[in-house]
């Protein structure tokens, strides 16, 4: 089972690798806590901010490496990892930044034009923007709207050389979240 300590040990040990953008993955999840802090949300999207990347670095961990034009569906891997620990709150949001992404790239003209170039490969292999159907259906799914902010904050969270807060100081927002996971 998952612990704080093992999700905290894989930052330290795999954060300071990229993963298709300019800012290390420890930089980005900071970037995205700092941005959701600022905008007001709870501890739990806070977390869901900070960790919604999480797949790339056990992707990474594992053996994997970034391949242009594969879906590594990172998404699904971190949800995975996050749900023995952390709640529906924080892993609904995780599982569903992408798909916001292509629902926001389907129902905002101007969003896809503001998506960093790694971002705008990642979505050709991700399926690109949503149908309407998929968009109806999407909005509707746990954690649709949360995964919306979270994919804004994810967007704006990849600034070089932005000052943030330090990885250790959500330990204590991770802690009181940790143990109210669910089974998969």
């Amino acid at each position: 089972m998952t612990t704080v300590a093992e999700v905290c040990d894989l930052f330290a040990r795999r954060g300071g690798e990229r993963y298709d953008e300019d800012v290390t993955q420890t930089d980005h999840a900071l970037q995205c806590a700092a941005l959701a802090r600022r905008n007001g949300a709870d501890d739990a999207l806070v977390v869901a901010a900070l960790l919604h990347d999480v797949g790339h670095l056990l992707d990474l961990d594992r053996g994997g490496a970034y391949a242009p034009g594969v879906d590594r569906r990172h998404e699904v891997i971190g949800v995975e990892y996050l749900a023995a620990v952390f709640p529906a709150e924080v892993t609904d949001p995780v599982l569903l930044h992408v798909e916001a992404k292509r629902y926001l790239c389907a129902t905002e003209p101007a969003y896809s034009a503001g998506l960093s170039a790694g971002s705008q490969r990642s979505l050709a292999v991700q399926g690109g923007p949503m149908t309407a159907a998929e968009a109806t259906a999407f909005l509707v799914r746990p954690g649709a709207e949360a995964a919306i902010r979270l994919r804004r904050w994810d967007d704006a969270g990849k600034v070089v050389g932005l000052h943030r807060p330090a990885f250790a100081s959500y330990r204590p927002v991770l802690d009181a979240l940790a143990g109210s996971g669910q089974r998969i």
